[in-house]
This record gives structure tokens, C-alpha cells and sequence, in this order.
């Protein structure tokens, strides 16, 4: 982390010193989205850190934790394939989840659902793409983060 705070703050000096106006509003911009984004970023991750107080490590452990065996990755998968949060929450999540014990293969079960399922999307795509075409991409996408899950296990069974 200290390596990319470093590079970063050594690349804004470099475009300063090439063009300082574009540099100031670049910077501006930025802040501006950071600020844009700032309570809903606060909401979710407040929303978050109430459900595991309430959510005991044992229960976390049951649904998604080495001794669930394959059913911590139907449990992820659901999980994902329902909520429906940007990256930049879900990440910080999934490393929260590590944290707590859950394994990296569950998390990318989790994370790869997050991202390609969307249950709660259903209703949309029904009305661009049709019903069957919007359930057979949820149902491959969902068979396709399983099948990530297992081969992160394998891989990582080996290392």
C-alpha cells in the first residue's frame, strides 16, 4: 500500500511539473468524486459492519467457512447472485470476509456472482433481452463463478 501512495504522489508531482492547470483540475475532479461518493461508500460499509456484529463468526463460519464443505459455495453464490453492491464496497468486504476465515475460493465464488449474476437484475434484462435469454445468462453465470471457485481451490490447494 505505502508503494502505491508513494508512486502516486511521485506521478502527480510529475504532471504538475508538466502542466500544472490540468494537474489542479484532475486532482479537483477527483476529490469531487471521492466526496460524490462518500456517503453512500459510508452507508454501506456502517450497513455492513452492523450485520457482522449482529452475524456471530461461528454462524459466518456454518454457511461460508472450510467445514460447509461445497455447500460455502452455493451459500457465496447466492449471496452474490442477490446483493447487489459496487466493487468498491464488495472488495473491502471480501477481504473482511478473509479476515474472518472465510476461504479465497469462497470469496471468488462470491465475488464473481456479485459481479455476473444479477437475480434482482431479472426484471430488466426480461424487458431488453427476453426471460429465457435473462435466465440462461444468470444460470451460466452462476454455473461459470462456481466452476472459479473450484478452480481457485484446486490452484490453491497446490501452493
Amino acid at each position: 500500500m505505502i508503494y502505491i501512495t508513494i508512486l502516486t504522489i511521485l506521478l502527480t508531482f510529475v504532471s504538475f511539473i508538466f502542466d500544472r492547470e490540468k494537474t489542479w483540475r484532475g486532482i479537483k475532479k477527483g476529490v469531487k468524486q471521492f466526496l460524490n461518493i462518500l456517503p453512500t461508500l459510508l452507508s454501506v460499509i456502517i450497513l455492513i459492519s452492523i450485520v457482522l456484529y449482529f452475524v456471530s463468526d461461528e454462524v459466518l463460519m456454518e454457511y461460508f467457512g472450510r467445514d460447509a464443505g461445497i455447500f460455502a459455495y452455493f451459500s457465496a453464490g447466492i449471496v452474490g447472485a442477490v446483493a447487489i453492491l459496487p466493487g468498491f464496497i464488495a472488495y473491502p468486504l471480501a477481504g473482511i470476509l478473509v479476515k474472518s476465515g472465510v476461504s479465497l475460493s469462497v470469496i471468488a465464488v462470491f465475488i464473481t456472482t456479485l459481479k455476473m449474476v444479477g437475480v434482482l437484475t431479472i426484471p430488466i434484462e426480461k424487458r431488453y433481452f427476453g426471460l429465457k435469454v435473462a435466465l440462461m445468462r444468470n444460470a451460466l453465470s452462476f454455473i461459470g463463478a462456481l466452476i472459479v471457485g473450484i478452480i481457485m481451490a484446486l490452484f490453491l490447494s497446490y501452493l
